[in-house]
């Protein structure tokens, strides 16, 4: 069992005599490996009356308070250094262990991807003494410069093996493309969350991370359907009724995949006329309580002898799968558009703006925790409007 170590063992009051006979007050420890003498500036007189030993008690407890302030120095010094010594990658493997728990499966595939790159940068001797602004600035320009497999799902399988052989693994693969920028944006947020909880948990005095700019994202694509393409897709068959349930249920919810898979019988609630969705999202892991419109409840089908911890969307599929699915049942339904099941998000969020929801009500409706992150939905809405106009002027060209 490890000792625990005391203010007294730190730092120790000792006394010299002088000469003069007066004796002198100094402290002595070891600090860095190094014993150290440091004087206090203080004595004590040798003279014997009541005054002098009055003074002599005064000093005392003076030179007490200064030996107990330098061994909390060193004590929060030690603590500092020895969270430095610790090692960063293991560190990072056991924070994406932890996330595991709350993070969609995306999220933790991000948090994996990234790993495997800070395989390659860092070292497993690397420890957070290493880590400084400049190191944290070496990683973004290497991310700017780095090739990374055009496979994810290849490198999920390598999850947990790390040093030589995972670099190894990663390296020896032939189809390599390089970082699009919003995947820098993502990778660097996750090294910069990673140094966070470190301070946080006082490994780091300072997060280096916040000395660096970290990368600009760019606008993307968000692909949605019209309420005419989801009332095609509706009349439409698909080959997995169990994705069309819940992609249309998405459509008329704005859930997440990831809520909606983990959507149980016991988080549906009657409330009034409404049928009311109690859950907490994985993602942002805010409490939700969301009403429902009529055309969603058609799609979370007969709850028969269910119970209430059983599934909504039992969807034991992979991504593949479902990938693969959609675009079937979208060219089927005469949909030339290669949209993914967050797709279903971005068309009820759409829908709602184009029917005249104001953007605060949308926002709560999506869980989102700040308007800006909503607005970009706006934004989609204004150029089907400027289109719109552009399409009125071309007919008099």
């Amino acid at each position: 069992m490890m000792k625990k170590t005391t203010t007294d063992e730190l730092v120790k009051l000792k006394t010299r005599k002088l000469p003069s006979g007066n004796t002198v007050l100094y402290l002595d420890y070891i600090a860095n490996g190094k014993r150290k003498r440091e004087s206090l500036g203080l004595y004590l007189i040798k003279a014997n009356t009541a005054e002098t030993r009055q003074q002599n008690q005064r000093t005392m407890l003076k030179a007490e308070a200064l030996r107990l302030e330098k061994s909390k120095d060193l004590l929060d010094g030690r603590i500092a250094n020895s969270g430095l010594r610790t090692p960063f990658l293991n560190y990072f493997r056991a924070t994406i262990e932890e996330r595991r728990k709350e993070c969609c499966s995306a999220t933790c595939r991000s948090w994996v991807a990234c790993l495997h790159l800070l395989e390659r940068y860092a070292s497993e001797s690397t420890t957070f003494a290493d880590i400084t602004p400049q190191w944290v600035q070496g990683f973004k320009d290497f991310l700017d410069s780095v090739k990374q497999n055009a496979e994810p799902q290849r490198c999920e399988k390598q999850e947990g093996q790390g040093g030589s052989e995972g670099k190894t693994l990663m390296e020896g693969k032939t189809s390599c493309k390089e970082l699009s920028q919003n995947t820098k944006v993502e990778y660097f947020k996750k090294l910069r969350a990673c140094l966070n909880k470190a301070y946080r948990e006082q490994i780091v005095q300072f997060n280096p991370a916040s000395a660096v700019k970290g990368f600009r994202a760019e606008d993307t694509e968000r692909v949605y359907l019209t309420a005419d393409e989801v009332k095609r897709l509706i009349a439409t068959h698909c080959r997995h009724q169990q994705i069309k349930r819940a992609f249309l249920f998405g459509c008329f919810t704005g859930l997440r995949s990831c809520d909606i898979r983990r959507l149980t019988w016991g988080d549906i609630q009657q409330f009034g006329a409404y049928t009311r969705l109690v859950f907490r999202q994985k993602k942002t892991h805010g409490q939700e309580y969301l009403d429902i419109p009529a055309v969603a409840t058609t799609y979370i089908g007969d709850r028969g002898d269910a119970l209430i911890s059983d599934h909504v969307f039992p969807l034991a599929i992979n991504r593949a799968t479902i990938s693969s699915t959609l675009r079937e049942w979208g060219e089927a339904a005469g949909i030339n558009k290669r949209f993914t099941f967050h797709s279903s998000r971005h068309s009820f969020a759409v829908l709602l703006l184009s029917s005249g929801t104001d953007i605060y009500t949308v926002s709560k409706l999506l869980g989102h925790r700040e308007l800006q992150t909503t607005e970009v939905y706006a934004h989609l809405i204004d150029r089907k409007k400027q289109q719109a106009v552009d399409v009125i002027s071309s007919l008099f060209e």
